[in-house]
């Protein structure tokens, strides 16, 4: 067996010293909004938006089909935020153990498949649930028209989060130097 060696040189650091650093650096990229992954986040947070806020300006609680729709439009807008967020402030370069690509494409599909259950949902709620003209038939069939949009932004969404797992039209380097979006 070989015998330890006499003289052993360690460094330490402590983990205060990384933390006060990392929230200090916190600060909106702007770039991230003018990016296409940006500016598909902000628009199907503002038709999210739109969805279940006239959804719920309606009495939904008295047909369990709207409360469906409200369930995927509130849950994804907020989960969407919490990715926005995430994506605004680079926290994804911080947290580089999570392989976000993945995550935000499987989130993607995922938000699509349950907008299009949304969007059927709705649009099939809405003749039997109201009365034509009057103002609940006009925001139900205005949240239809929303939850449709939502479900195509969130299709591009899934479509450029996967070439951008796949890696197509980019290399390594480029990916880390814009920040993981184009």
């Amino acid at each position: 067996m070989a015998e330890f060696p006499s003289k052993v040189s360690t460094r330490t650091s402590s983990p205060a010293q990384g933390a006060g650093a990392s929230v200090s650096s916190l600060r909106p990229d702007l770039g991230f909004v003018r990016s296409s992954l940006g500016a598909l986040m902000l628009l199907q947070l503002v038709l999210g938006l739109l969805v279940w806020a006239l959804i719920a300006d309606t009495p939904y609680h008295l047909y369990p089909a709207y409360g469906w729709v409200m369930f995927v439009a509130v849950f994804l807008w907020l989960v969407t935020i919490v990715f926005f967020v995430v994506y605004l402030f680079q926290l994804h370069m911080k947290l580089y153990m999570v392989p976000w690509p993945l995550v935000l494409m499987i989130f993607n599909v995922g938000a699509t498949v349950l907008y299009i259950t949304a969007f059927i949902t709705c649009s099939a709620a809405v003749e039997p649930t109201s009365l034509k003209g009057t103002r609940p038939y006009n925001q139900r069939a205005a949240a239809s028209f929303f939850s449709c949009l939502v479900m195509i932004a969130y299709g591009v969404s899934a479509f450029f989060s996967f070439q951008a797992w796949r890696g197509v039209g980019s290399n390594a380097a480029t990916s880390q130097m814009a920040g993981g979006y184009s």
